[in-house]
């Protein structure tokens, strides 16, 4: 349903989007993670028609949105990053209004209308002016409007961010029903892991690359083996001692612990050496081999590039 393929964006002397090829298909969910300025909503943009391309070409539901834009936006459903519907209409004259966008037959829209509000939380608040809705509320809105019209394709551009977790959940369970129920195609962007691990695919950008791409369990193996965690205090002395032994790569707070990245194959030797050297004035808890954590591998990713 989504196909990017040798997508280039230039602006000025920066290199936004660089030749990045991915597709999503039908009941999909494919989650692009990265740092800021990766290029995440600068590809989404691409996707949805509201920049051009300067290279390449991007596919939806069949249709090129280069040289047949209006087609191929029929099918998607975009929710930006920041709020952008209007505030002084009400829920329900948001949906009208998009609805009339996209060319919802008046006939289905009583019925359309009342679907999606309760499919999104909102059913009780059709009346209520979007300025005055919360955050979550809100996000649930842009996420009734776009899929006001029953499309195939949803472009969603980091759609949690600064909502609370319950609100995040409650979202999430959405996007898994339309990918699951409906076949929806959902291409989205996310700053969080735990979203990112409830994508069937990833992709992690950088500099308007897709660095690696693969499903959760893939992407992770990647350190297989290699990530060491050590309980201890204090924890910035031990972070230090760590980082001195020669096959320890990096060493990252994680909460109340360290994350170890050690050199392919010295997991053992590395916990050997570092249990029995701990400096005067500190103390060792545990440490042990550990499943790497999608963190640990983008943290891993961005140093190489670095």
């Amino acid at each position: 349903m989504i196909r990017i393929q040798g997508v280039r964006k230039v602006f000025g002397d920066l290199v936004a989007i660089d030749s990045p090829d991915l597709a999503v298909a039908a009941g999909e969910i494919y989650g692009l993670v990265g740092p800021d300025g990766a290029g995440k909503t600068t590809l989404m943009r691409l996707a949805c028609g509201a920049l051009s391309l300067d290279a390449g070409e991007i596919e939806i539901a069949g249709h090129p949105i280069s040289s047949n834009p209006d087609r191929a936006r029929a099918h998607i459903g975009y929710l930006p990053q920041r709020f952008s519907l209007y505030e002084d209409l009400t829920v329900q004259e948001n949906l009208g209004f998009f609805a009339e966008t996209r060319g919802l037959p008046r006939a289905d829209r009583r019925s359309r209308f009342a679907e999606i509000l309760t499919f999104v939380g909102l059913e009780a608040f059709p009346g209520r002016l979007a300025g005055r809705l919360s955050g979550g509320m809100k996000q649930k809105l842009g996420l009734a409007v776009a899929l006001v019209h029953r499309p195939e394709v949803l472009l969603l551009d980091e759609p949690t961010t600064g909502v609370d977790p319950i609100t995040r959940q409650d979202f999430w369970r959405l996007i898994i029903r339309l990918a699951a129920e409906e076949g929806v195609a959902v291409l989205v962007s996310t700053p969080y892991m735990d979203e990112a691990a409830r994508c069937r695919r990833i992709g992690f950008m950088r500099d308007g690359r897709i660095l690696v791409e693969g499903t959760p369990a893939a992407v992770r193996d990647r350190l297989a083996a290699r990530i060491v965690e050590l309980v201890g205090r204090p924890l910035p002395d031990l972070r230090v001692h760590a980082r001195a032994d020669p096959d320890v790569e990096d060493a990252q707070m994680f909460g109340d612990r360290l994350h170890l990245r050690v050199a392919e194959g010295r997991a053992e030797e590395v916990i050997a050496r570092l249990s029995t050297s701990a400096p005067a004035g500190t103390e060792i808890g545990s440490i042990r081999i550990i499943p790497s954590q999608l963190e640990d591998v983008f943290i891993s990713l961005l140093e190489d590039e670095n």
